[in-house]
């Protein structure tokens, strides 16, 4: 629990080391009106944070989720008031600390009690801010808020790359198969695929592996109790190397992720894989968004026809929106020809951007490694193969030169401007 004065100076050492990257996002609770003043003011002179909409009621008596109330995904930080109501405080950053962990809770007070701090941290706050809070305590505190997302990063090895269709059938489901056997098998990586489809996922059967007892939403749901051996136990091998844990095989009712679950599930993952591909179904609702959120690369496969194109560039409209960084979304034409009927100076005129890349047409031969179970053997010397192991080679090779950069010069990067 670190206190904080609003006469504190700013702590250089933190703010030169915190490095680049989204804005944290900051939610109030029942902030009086000079602090939510202040709060404003902080927020709009310093690039670092976006302020969601200000939440008025504890909610301690509401059966809604903490989802619901203050957002899913949760924010990065949440402010509660102290003064209003000690009790009511208390109890609702109780709540958020259980149902959003990854969270950091700053309770704010006019009152600097020994009991009353106690009393906040016990209730899972990190920060207690006196009032009025200035920009320098803010800055110190939110600095400390991005330095531990940023070190936990660096801690964690895999990359998450998602994979998600314009619309179905654009061969998401193969790309991801063809290319975590290549990443495996070609590349010595320990590569692991997610298949997310609800209902009706086939990377299983892309891979020829057998009836799976578990499937992927299991391993989310059971986040808290993920170790090495119950991963093992989800987990379907496959002879490249590449692991999966594979669709539901009956068909369900839609499962809803807890808040925090995705998180945590992958967070764990990351100290176990170098490579995490998750193929989504298509669509846009809360649990894709999240994944989305979450991943280090979204990989957005199409096909040159007008309905996936067009849904591409809704796609990209609607994740600007979400602000999800455009640098992390890359859009792949799959089945793609030279002298298509619509053309790549098309294709990226719709997409306001490049191809990232482009997949031969070899539509026969791919459906090859479907009926064989083996994404890779039946394509061994086909040009499509030699595309996909460029591909892999490529994110392969780039995962190498980001894990050889050191600390030294991620500290050269300033997230905002003093």
């Amino acid at each position: 629990m670190i206190i904080m004065s609003n006469r504190e100076p700013p702590n250089t050492s933190l703010i030169e080391n915190f490095s680049s990257g989204a804005r944290l996002s900051v939610v109030s609770i029942c902030l009086d009106t000079e602090t939510r003043g202040l709060l404003k003011l902080f927020v709009e002179s310093t690039s670092m944070v976006r302020l969601r909409p200000d939440l008025d009621d504890y909610r301690i008596e509401d059966n809604d989720s903490v989802a619901d109330w203050i957002g899913d995904p949760p924010p990065d930080i949440c402010l509660i008031d102290f003064d209003k109501d000690l009790h009511r405080a208390a109890v609702a950053a109780e709540r958020i600390h259980a149902s959003a962990p990854e969270t950091a809770i700053f309770a704010v007070s006019s009152h600097a009690q020994p009991d009353l701090i106690i009393q906040a941290m016990r209730s899972g706050c990190n920060e207690y801010l006196l009032k009025p809070i200035d920009r320098e305590q803010m800055l110190n505190a939110v600095v400390r808020v991005g330095g531990r997302k940023r070190e936990k990063k660096e801690t964690y090895n895999a990359n998450v790359m998602t994979f998600i269709g314009a619309k179905g059938g654009c061969g998401v489901t193969t790309l991801v198969a063809q290319l975590g056997a290549l990443l495996a098998n070609e590349c010595s990586k320990q590569t692991l695929a997610i298949d997310l489809h609800p209902n009706f996922g086939d990377a299983a059967l892309h891979l020829g592996l057998s009836k799976s007892r578990y499937h992927s939403f299991e391993l989310i749901e059971n986040a808290d109790r993920l170790d090495a051996e119950l991963l093992q136990s989800l987990v379907a091998h496959h002879s490249s190397g590449l692991d999966l844990v594979p669709a539901p095989e009956e068909i369900d009712p839609a499962r809803h992720i807890l808040p925090g679950a995705v998180a945590r599930t992958f967070d764990f993952l990351r100290l176990h894989y170098r490579f995490v591909l998750v193929d989504l179904p298509p669509g846009v609702d809360d649990q894709n968004l999240e994944f989305i959120r979450y991943s280090d690369e979204v990989y957005l496969i199409t096909v040159a026809e007008v309905s996936a194109l067009r849904n591409v560039s809704r796609y990209l409209d609607y994740l600007t929106r979400m602000e999800v960084p455009r640098e992390r979304i890359r859009v792949v034409v799959n089945r793609h020809h030279k002298r298509g009927s619509i053309t790549d100076e098309q294709i990226e005129k719709v997409i306001r951007g490049n191809i990232f890349w482009k997949i031969p047409n070899q539509y026969f031969q791919v459906v090859k490694t479907i009926n064989s179970g083996d994404p890779i053997a039946q394509l061994s010397n086909s040009e499509v193969m030699r595309n996909l192991k460029g591909w892999a080679e490529a994110i392969s090779s780039k995962s190498g030169m980001e894990n050889n950069k050191t600390k030294e010069s991620r500290r050269m990067l300033r997230f905002f401007n003093l």
